[in-house]
């Protein structure tokens, strides 16, 4: 394929802050990013009895949703591709992991599907303890999606397989942790990458080490 565009993946648990990232991607790199991210995707192409679609936390909650969760990332990454063929740059923030009711490899798919392609993968990390005041902040906004904690339950179950699962196998071409770096800080950390090198190899070591 031509590899005319330029594809940034950014993996980490919500309210990581990884949308505030591709924000900023969008700012400050040349020419248009466009974003085909998990907010994006569910928010608007996913019907609502479907979500949360690729934004199905850990832990095999919803078995029933999976079978369409492997189309979507499918069809999510082969946009990507469609995109990046074009000669479009792409940003796309997600929360990848394989901690379904059955083992989907859906992170390996997702890599091959880019094979071909300049991919730098970001891995987004940010503490517990940060992604929790967050979840509460948002709450008091009015933002009901969000689990948050209890005085006896500081750190609920699913936001613990989040953060357990979502950085498996932990293979990238630069980490960033938004809890000492703001979204532009992130942005140019990764864009200092992009220009000096060396290229992104992480999704064909992915592919490789999940086969």
């Amino acid at each position: 394929p031509s590899s005319g565009g330029q594809v940034v993946i950014l993996n980490g648990a919500p309210r990581s802050g990884k949308s505030s990232i591709v924000a900023a991607v969008q700012d400050r790199f040349d020419g248009p990013w466009l974003n085909l991210g998990v907010g994006v995707w569910v928010r608007g192409a996913t019907p609502p009895r479907y979500r949360p679609g690729i934004g199905l936390r850990p832990g095999g909650e919803r078995p029933e949703l999976e079978p369409f969760v492997v189309s979507a990332f499918a069809a999510l990454y082969d946009s990507i591709a469609a995109h990046a063929r074009l000669g479009l740059n792409v940003v796309a923030d997600v929360g990848h992991h394989d901690a379904y009711s059955t083992p989907l490899g859906i992170l390996q798919a997702s890599a091959e599907r880019l094979d071909g392609f300049p991919v730098l993968f970001v891995g987004v990390r940010c503490p517990i303890e940060v992604i929790m005041a967050r979840r509460t902040e948002s709450k008091a906004r009015g933002d009901e999606h969000y689990v948050t904690g209890s005085p006896d339950d500081p750190f609920p179950a699913p936001v613990r397989r989040w953060q357990e699962e979502v950085h498996r196998p932990g293979i990238y071409d630069i980490e960033v942790d938004t809890s000492v770096l703001t979204p532009d800080d992130c942005a140019a950390e990764m864009q200092r990458r992009l220009r000096s090198g060396p290229p992104g190899d992480a999704f064909v070591r992915i592919a490789r080490a999940l086969s």
